[in-house]
């Protein structure tokens, strides 16, 4: 599916869809140039939606993947957050009342964390190695289940913050784990089968399908 601006692709199920994943990828700070499908930060989520893909689809998993218009942040501007909305308003009008969650990965993170309180449908986020500010407070994730990954090695964006929004989340979510990944570093490719298994997992959980036969 296309829409201008924006790139929204979905891999869907040969059954019934019971659950809905978006991916969301990095990008950077400051950027207008347009986003490309072989730009490294887009090709980094592939491998997590094969994964989800083959251990969701049989269960009613439909697995979106969103490429935003521009690559940057772009201060005031927050220029992912836009494509996001309506990313998500899409995944509700082909799917209406279906449970989603939100797989984010560094800038896809920050967005997955900004705009996971604006959708009903949004059930679960997960961050990975997220890029987080003081702009992200933990009462945006009020009541979702939430999985914060970031690898120790990471020198692009700072696990001390991932982990402090995880204890500030107790009470505050309906559940949140924080996985460090020992040794990783953003592009979370020294141990890739960590990142896939959790994720999927997760997804699977607190979406509802864990239950359901394969």
């Amino acid at each position: 599916m296309t829409e201008p601006g924006y790139v929204l692709t979905e891999d869907r199920p040969r059954g019934d869809v019971r659950a809905a994943v978006l991916l969301l990828h990095g990008g950077r700070s400051e950027s207008r140039e347009p986003v490309r499908p072989r730009q490294p930060s887009v090709l980094r989520l592939r491998p997590f939606a094969r994964a989800l893909r083959r251990a969701g689809a049989a269960r009613g998993l439909t697995v979106w993947r969103l490429r935003y218009a521009v690559r940057g942040w772009n201060g005031a501007d927050e220029s992912p957050l836009a494509d996001v909305r309506a990313a998500l308003a899409a995944v509700a009008e082909r799917d209406p009342d279906v449970p989603v969650a939100l797989v984010g990965y560094s800038m896809g993170g920050r967005a997955a964390v900004r705009v996971a309180g604006s959708s009903g449908g949004v059930v679960a986020v997960a961050a990975l190695a997220p890029w987080l500010t003081p702009s992200e407070p933990p009462s945006l994730l009020a009541g979702k289940h939430v999985l914060l990954m970031h690898g120790s090695a990471d020198r692009m964006t700072d696990p001390r913050a991932t982990a402090a929004l995880a204890a500030a989340l107790d009470g505050v979510a309906a559940s949140c784990r924080y996985v460090p990944v020992a040794g990783d570093r953003h592009a979370m490719l020294r141990h890739p089968s960590v990142w896939h298994r959790e994720v999927t997992r997760f997804v699977l959980a607190r979406t509802g399908l864990a239950d359901q036969a394969r």
